[in-house]
């Protein structure tokens, strides 16, 4: 039995909500998108807030859901992609919960957001570039605080969320 929050971290298109929700059906836990509660709670969307308050407003406003999120009852939560670059994020999410890294390749990131306009930081003439930018800046930080890496590349949501489910219960990284 998993008494801990599961956060998944990892760069946009990774699969964190998709694969989150599955494995929150799986473990039989409540799921959460920190993105989703954010918006619920400002009443507007992300690429309004990064419009109006830039990207040093909407991490305040994600450290503040992140706060709430690790003082809950156990659940799965999956963040946003850039949840991990301010210090003391990272320090809740190793604190409250066990994190696993949802890593994919530049090519998988970049066919799996090509189609969403939610993507603030993808509003760029060349996207490619930008995840290559962006995993570079942040694939350490995931790698920092992960518990568990799982590469979802070669496999469906639901095939991920069976791997991290087995690896969360069958040798549970508990620190």
């Amino acid at each position: 039995m998993i008494n801990r929050s599961i956060f998944l971290v990892g760069p946009m298109g990774a699969g964190k909500s998709t694969i989150g929700r599955l494995l929150a059906t799986q473990l039989e836990l409540p799921f959460a998108d920190s993105d989703k509660v954010l918006e619920e709670r400002t009443g507007a969307d992300i690429p309004w807030i990064f419009d109006v308050e830039g990207e040093v407003g909407f991490r305040r406003r994600e450290s503040e859901v992140l706060r709430d999120l690790c003082r809950g009852a156990p659940q799965v939560v999956a963040t946003g992609g850039g949840i991990v670059l301010l210090p003391e994020n990272r320090e809740q999410l190793r604190q409250y919960g066990l994190v696993v890294y949802l890593q994919a390749s530049v090519e998988q990131l970049l066919e799996r957001t090509s189609k969403s306009s939610n993507r603030p930081l993808l509003r760029v003439a060349d996207p490619r570039a930008r995840i290559i930018e962006l995993v570079r800046e942040r694939d350490p930080l995931y790698r920092e605080v992960a518990d568990i890496i799982c590469d979802t590349d070669d496999c469906t949501p639901k095939q991920a969320a069976s791997m991290v489910a087995e690896r969360l219960t069958q040798d549970p990284p508990f620190k």
